[in-house]
């Protein structure tokens, strides 16, 4: 009797801790299951650091490189990423990488109204260091008699400002109206800008550079380039007030033109550019149409961008907004407009200037001290806008 009592106590402990395993072995196995997949469930979301992570990933939306300028009107990139900007004064301005404002030197431009020293472009292939590739063009307005005045295109030697060169003379000038952007276009000769300088019937006059969009020989002295259309310096005519340059992926140029101001501000507009064609300016604007005229691509009907600098990225052109206040964004498909988009509304006040970095961003230039706008603090400045984040 005895001995079965042990037999039943002895298969009692036994099914127990049987019973005591299989429970703890399911615990643990379960405990087990969860761990792997919290691990699993980590290692799935970090990102990886190799190679193919986007170097730009951490880049701010928009940064300040470079604050306290006066009026910047122009920026111009350097082939260590350094840039040249000219202040409508008269200095021309260096920023390093690292955001350190140096002087260059100054230009003997008359600053009065929307005059000054304005547009600055590099010649094609520009090296600082070689005396043969290291000219620096730029658009200034000079005083004549009163208040009249004149604008011209003259080259310069980087960095001594020595060298001089006129390149383009007598582009009629005014307080107002007075153009001022030059760039080179894909086929290495000089583009240029100009106003109305106040005077409508100009425009239409394809014997007079105001209202125009100019053609040149970077190299000589009021030469055309070879095909302007009307045997002079002359590319395109009938425009308001050119401040915006670019060319697309396809080398088509697109340029910004100022519509009706005052009491009447409207009517900006984005234009295709043609060799040749007339844009129609006094005698037609917006969507208005008339032979021989050609309307524009965008315009900015009742409202007001008094566009200035543009540049082309992706698919899109990029101009800045002087009353506008916005950088605003036109989406191309081949030849069309798709889509329109205004970014930084108010953010940074008046925007001059934008053009293309060496890394893919865009840079642009505020004027708040042009006597038109309210400086904040550290203007004027240059910033840095990541297209991606926009």
């Amino acid at each position: 009797m005895h001995r079965l009592i042990i037999l039943i106590l002895v298969i009692v402990l036994l099914g127990g801790g049987y019973l005591y395993y299989s429970n703890h072995k399911e615990s643990v196995e379960n405990q087990l299951m969860q761990t792997v997949q919290k691990i699993d469930t980590q290692t799935n979301s970090l990102t990886p650091t190799n190679s193919t992570e986007n170097p730009k990933s951490n880049t701010d939306r928009v940064t300040v490189i470079a604050q306290h300028l006066d009026t910047p009107w122009s920026l111009a990139f350097m082939p260590d990423g350094s840039i040249l900007v000219s202040e409508r004064k008269g200095s021309i301005k260096k920023v390093s990488k690292d955001g350190t404002v140096s002087l260059v030197g100054n230009i003997a431009c008359n600053e009065m109204g929307e005059g000054g020293l304005l547009g600055i472009a590099l010649q094609p292939g520009f090296d600082p260091d070689n005396q043969d590739k290291n000219d620096i063009y730029v658009y200034c307005t000079i005083k004549t008699s009163g208040t009249k005045s004149v604008n011209q295109v003259d080259r310069y030697d980087y960095p001594e400002l020595g060298g001089y060169q006129l390149v383009v003379n007598n582009i009629p000038g005014s307080s107002n109206h007075d153009g001022g952007r030059i760039k080179f276009g894909p086929d290495g000769y000089l583009y240029i800008g100009t106003g109305d300088a106040e005077n409508p019937s100009q425009a239409q006059d394809t014997n007079s550079l105001a209202g125009k969009i100019l053609r040149v020989n970077p190299y000589s002295t009021n030469e055309p380039a070879p095909g302007n259309p009307f045997n002079n310096l002359v590319y395109s005519y009938g425009h308001r007030n050119v401040q915006g340059l670019t060319w697309d992926k396809d080398g088509q140029l697109w340029a910004t033109e100022h519509g009706p101001s005052g009491l009447q501000s409207c009517c900006d507009e984005v234009n295709k550019i043609e060799l040749g064609k007339n844009y129609g300016w006094p005698t037609i604007q917006d969507t208005q149409t008339k032979e021989g005229m050609l309307t524009p691509m965008k315009s900015s009907g009742k409202d007001t961008w008094a566009p200035s600098g543009m540049a082309y990225l992706n698919g899109a052109l990029y101009f800045a907004g002087l009353r506008g206040q916005a950088l605003y964004k036109v989406t191309l498909q081949g030849n069309s407009i798709t889509d329109f988009k205004t970014y930084l509304k108010g953010e940074y006040g008046r925007l001059r200037d934008v053009v293309v970095g060496p890394d893919g961003m865009l840079y642009l230039t505020t004027s708040n001290q042009d006597g038109r706008g309210t400086p904040k603090e550290g203007d004027d400045k240059i910033i840095r806008v990541y297209p991606e984040k926009l």
